[in-house]
């Protein structure tokens, strides 16, 4: 048996080594090519897509020649199940034809994912399905009416997920040949003779027209080869998983396709969070953020295929599956992708992470909300100039602003509440003050900060004057609803101001305690 698989092996590799170059040059002449013309693409000349076309007829062929010798050693023909392989082939070359329809014309989203979603309902109705999930369902088989939408829901991500990555010369064939390899140990040590061959004729495929897909590629893969290769994945991870142990043929191919899942798993999200299409393209996928990062087209592809690699060696740990070999899969794999993924810098994702920190420091910002709207009811209530003082230090000492200043103007009848250090201060008609923190009181103009300013305009649209609150440029967060201050609070001191100059009388001492002692100011 070994030496069928090493014969199956070559021989497709061989023929996609063959006509991998054919399809090149046919495509070329023809013009069936990719031209660089939007951000997202890496390449920099016109190159054709139809990679896929060679590595379908090489598995294909493989196929054939692999049953014709099977059919003289009855023991191995008889592993060779007709309705198995019609199960899988019929459907592959659906989704195969919209592969090369999308590659020529271009196909939209939704009509990508009916036929996709159709060629899953074939795999569901030839007895190739989800039959169970521990993890939700206990040991408990699936009706059909729940193994059908969960069947399609794999075809779909798996399918989708290898054509996501399929943004780099080489890595999405290289990825998905480290998934290939796996299902087909999984099948050997399994038995299941159908599945081994499958697998090791689209090894052989999916390596031959890698020499021409490699950097620099003169060929690409396209949605012919990528969407060919991740549905052939799901469906032969389908059929091996019939004779599998439960735990092996769930967790198995989720891990060893971890490289896509992920992918496709992180776009989805950063679209969703960042409010845009999830169908949308863009320059944040994995390749693309390590480009970025420095690192030469060449590396990136050699760093995710030590990533699909290392998906692959994890997902065989569980072979011989036991409680410690399974948590220390899970604990490397998620140590792993949250190391990696944090090192990406993905911006949605430190939008979630201030999320969840503001989760736990809830308490703290609804203690410094409830300061802000105990101040605005106060401040509709005071009658007199030093409350409003009071009321507003009060507030203010309990967030994490570090100063403000409250500068308004004098109306025709009003009078300057407190006597001011300079000369001519009330002939300008103006008055101000201040409060600080001890540490950023002394000097502001020192110091790094920012401001953020309120125009105070009464309840009756009379311009009063502004507040402006500090705060000193640091790590801290902000620990407040903005909008609060922005909304009810500017009001509620214009208003203040207006009734406090407006009818109160107080006297108050001059700052600097000349011998005049005291001097009467309308005030409050």
């Amino acid at each position: 048996m070994t030496v069928a698989f090493f014969g199956i092996f070559f021989l497709a590799l061989m023929f996609s080594f063959v006509l991998t170059r054919y399809v090149r040059d046919f495509a070329s002449r023809r013009g069936w090519v990719s031209v660089p013309s939007q951000d997202r693409h890496l390449h920099l000349i016109p190159l054709p897509r139809l990679g896929g076309v060679a590595i379908f007829i090489s598995f294909l062929l493989s196929l054939a020649v692999a049953a014709v010798v099977a059919s003289r050693f009855p023991s191995l023909y008889s592993a060779f199940s007709l309705r198995t392989l019609l199960t899988i082939l019929l459907p592959a070359t659906l989704v195969f034809l919209l592969g090369v329809y999308d590659d020529l014309y271009s196909v939209g989203p939704y009509v990508k994912f009916a036929v996709q979603a159709l060629a899953g309902a074939m795999l569901f109705a030839g007895g190739l399905r989800i039959l169970n999930i521990p993890v939700l369902f206990g040991e408990h088989q699936l009706p059909w009416f729940v193994g059908l939408p969960f069947t399609i829901l794999w075809v779909l991500a798996i399918t989708n997920a290898f054509n996501l990555i399929d943004g780099l010369d080489g890595l999405a064939a290289g990825s998905a040949l480290f998934s290939t390899l796996v299902v087909f140990v999984v099948a050997l040590v399994n038995g299941y003779s159908l599945v081994t061959v499958m697998t090791i004729a689209l090894a052989g495929a999916i390596l031959g027209f890698l020499r021409y897909n490699f950097n620099p590629a003169t060929i690409f893969l396209g949605d012919s080869g990528s969407l060919l290769i991740g549905f052939l994945l799901s469906a032969l991870a389908l059929a091996g998983a019939q004779k599998s142990p439960t735990i092996v043929a769930v967790a198995i191919p989720v891990v060893s396709f971890g490289l896509p899942i992920l992918e496709t798993s992180l776009s989805v999200l950063r679209r969703l969070i960042s409010g845009r299409p999830v169908f949308t393209a863009d320059r944040e996928h994995i390749h693309h953020k390590l480009l970025q990062h420095g690192l030469t087209h060449r590396q990136v592809v050699t760093v995710l295929y030590a990533v699909s690699a290392v998906f692959a060696l994890l997902s065989l740990f569980l072979l011989w599956p036991t409680g410690s070999s399974l948590g220390l899969v899970l604990a490397v794999l998620g140590i792993g992708i949250w190391v990696g993924v944090q090192r990406l810098g993905y911006l949605e994702l430190g939008e979630l992470g201030r999320v969840a920190q503001r989760t736990f420091e809830q308490r703290q910002i609804v203690i410094n909300n409830l300061a802000i709207r105990r101040a605005t009811e106060e401040l509709k209530a005071v009658r007199d100039y030093d409350q409003i003082r009071r009321v507003l230090e009060a507030a203010f000492n309990s967030n994490a602003f570090d100063g403000f200043d409250v500068k308004f103007k004098l109306f025709p009848g009003e009078f300057h509440p407190v006597i001011a250090s300079e000369p001519g201060a009330q002939r300008r008609n103006e008055v101000s003050f201040h409060w600080g923190r001890t540490r950023a009181s002394r000097s502001l103009e020192d110091l790094a900060f920012w401001t953020l300013s309120l125009d105070l305009v009464s309840s009756t649209n009379r311009r009063r004057g502004a507040l402006t609150v500090h705060r000193l440029y640091s790590q801290r967060d902000l620990q407040l609803d903005i909008n609060l201050l922005t909304s009810a609070f500017p009001i509620a001191l214009a208003d203040a101001l207006d009734r406090t100059l407006q009818h109160n009388v107080q006297v108050i001492p001059r700052a600097d305690h000349d011998d005049q002692g005291f001097v009467a100011a309308q005030a409050g």
